[in-house]
């Protein structure tokens, strides 16, 4: 899923290890900690040729238990084509729990599964019309203030003009201080209908945590489908209590 986020997010650091996860399209395999919240406002954009579709929202992070976050992403979606007037409405809501199976702090390893359902909750046409289940797998390196985590997975797609596709990202990440982080990502995703054709895109990505439980992200690139050209970007602020 391609964003432009202002919503946030405090990411991980082990053993001096680099942040993880957002403003980045691949995820990372580490959960909340037991007991915490993330909670995110955020703003998603997708942009090409006069046409920009998005959303804007909260998306909760909970630690369920050791290993296991729970999640919930509540959005308005909003878009707009050239020649007519701005939509607004509900997006979809997403369900999910991310389970780390391999926490290997000695040699910096972690391995996940995120789940996650995609529920046909949108209004004025803003999104899909039938549930969506994406099935990830999420690894990471850590190799002292740089990480390297990525994966992909397969989503289930169903409804007319549709099909089932695969996504697959690879994001390396650097902490340069305690509060700056600077990475950048390459994602990929096959086509999602029939005819269509598959999309790459490249990120660059900042993370800087401001005073308190809060911190600030921002992520933009170019991305590549069928040799067209589309953007995206991404800013959060996250509050981790």
């Amino acid at each position: 899923m391609i964003r432009l986020v202002v919503g946030g997010a405090l990411l991980v650091a082990c053993a001096v290890p680099a942040f993880a996860g957002p403003p980045y399209e691949t995820d990372d395999p580490e959960p909340t900690e037991p007991g915490d919240w993330e909670i995110y406002n955020f703003v998603d954009l997708d942009g090409r040729a006069g046409q920009v579709d998005g959303v804007a929202g909260l998306d909760l992070n909970y630690g369920g238990a050791k290993n296991l976050q729970l999640t919930a992403t509540l959005p308005l979606a909003f878009a707009h084509e050239s020649g007519t007037a701005w939509r607004f409405g509900r997006g979809d809501v997403e369900l999910a729990a991310k389970y780390r199976f391999v926490n290997d702090e000695k040699h910096g390893w972690q391995a996940a599964v995120f789940p996650r359902v995609i529920l046909p909750t949108a209004t004025r046409g803003l999104g899909g019309t039938h549930a969506r289940v994406l099935l990830p797998l999420w690894v990471q390196k850590d190799l002292g203030k740089t990480s390297v985590f990525g994966g992909g997975g397969y989503e289930i797609n169903p409804g007319p003009g549709n099909r089932d596709f695969w996504q697959a990202g690879v994001a390396v990440t650097r902490d340069f201080t305690d509060k700056l982080s600077i990475g950048t990502e390459v994602a990929w995703q096959s086509p999602d209908a029939p005819g269509g054709h598959a999309s790459t895109g490249v990120n660059l990505g900042l993370i800087r945590k401001l005073g308190g439980p809060f911190a600030l992200l921002l992520a933009a690139g170019p991305s590549f489908s069928g040799g067209k050209a589309a953007y995206h970007g991404y800013a959060a602020l996250s509050l981790n209590f």
